[in-house]
């Protein structure tokens, strides 16, 4: 069980670490928690730890995310680089989590060094989660981006889509940032509008997912279909159809928030 916190403990011998490289991930083959490293194995391998962010606990045990000197030697036979995608599925939700909280901070730190208002060197806050310019006071906490994730239904159909930048031929729910002066529920409506031009109607609120790539807080709602032809926005949206429960294409894992939101709706309609 992950528990967050930012109030940095006395050091302790039972520390665990997750690291990154030049922004890619260290997971530990041999280890059966991939990307926790404990402070023996880091101590042994005698890296320069270059950034350093308490994260929280992990079942008790004080958690800290790394950023290693990029020149440091790691052994290829043990260790695997690769970003967040690498472990996705791989691990479970809450050390998938643990991991993209760790990214997103050392990605905050390391791109808040200087004060976007006055240019002086920023410090990282000691009583709070925020980085603090000296000179002129300005705070800078981490950034969350906002966005909603929508399964649109007709009965026993579901709308999926495939994005034009999937690699491969999966077919999800759609989804959108919140702008300025939205409501959540105000992106949805226009979210689906531009990229599938429909109309829908209905909205429910289903649960939210922090989604590290680089930075999202994905809130997920069910919406039904009211009216339109389905026309995609070809420069995001590849291909949409609607698609009948039972024959459905590849779609995204449990471990995504859309992958949930598809299987939770056809769990209902069984």
């Amino acid at each position: 069980m992950f528990r967050p916190d930012h109030i940095v403990p006395p050091s302790a011998d039972n520390e665990l670490h997750v690291i990154f490289q030049r922004g890619e991930l260290l997971s530990d083959m041999r280890a059966a928690q991939l990307c926790l490293i404990d402070r023996r194995q880091l101590e042994r391998h005698g890296w320069q730890v270059m950034r350093r962010q308490f994260l929280g606990y992990w079942h008790d045990q004080p958690c800290y995310a790394l950023e290693i000197d990029e020149v440091a030697e790691v052994d290829p036979l043990q260790y695997q680089r690769g970003n967040l995608y690498h472990i996705l599925g791989r691990v479970d939700e809450q050390l998938f989590a643990l991991a993209g909280r760790a990214s997103q901070l050392l990605d905050w730190e390391r791109d808040h060094q200087f004060c976007g208002r006055c240019g002086a060197l920023m410090q990282v806050d000691t009583a709070e989660r925020a980085m603090r310019c000296a000179p002129c006071g300005t705070l800078s906490f981490p950034r969350i981006s906002p966005c909603v994730i929508v399964l649109v239904t007709r009965g026993e159909e579901l709308l999926l889509a495939r994005n034009a930048g999937f690699p491969r031929p999966m077919y999800s729910t759609l989804a959108g940032f919140i702008e300025a002066g939205e409501t959540a529920e105000e992106t949805l409506v226009r979210e689906v509008r531009e990229e599938v031009g429909v109309e829908v109607h209905q909205l429910r609120y289903f649960q939210s997912q922090s989604w590290p790539f680089p930075n999202q807080l994905m809130l997920g709602f069910f919406a039904q279909y009211r009216g339109g032809d389905i026309v995609c926005d070809q420069r995001e949206i590849a291909d949409a159809r609607w698609f009948h429960y039972r024959d459905l294409p590849l779609i995204p894992p449990p471990s995504s928030v859309a992958g949930q939101l598809i299987r939770h709706y056809i769990a209902q309609l069984g």
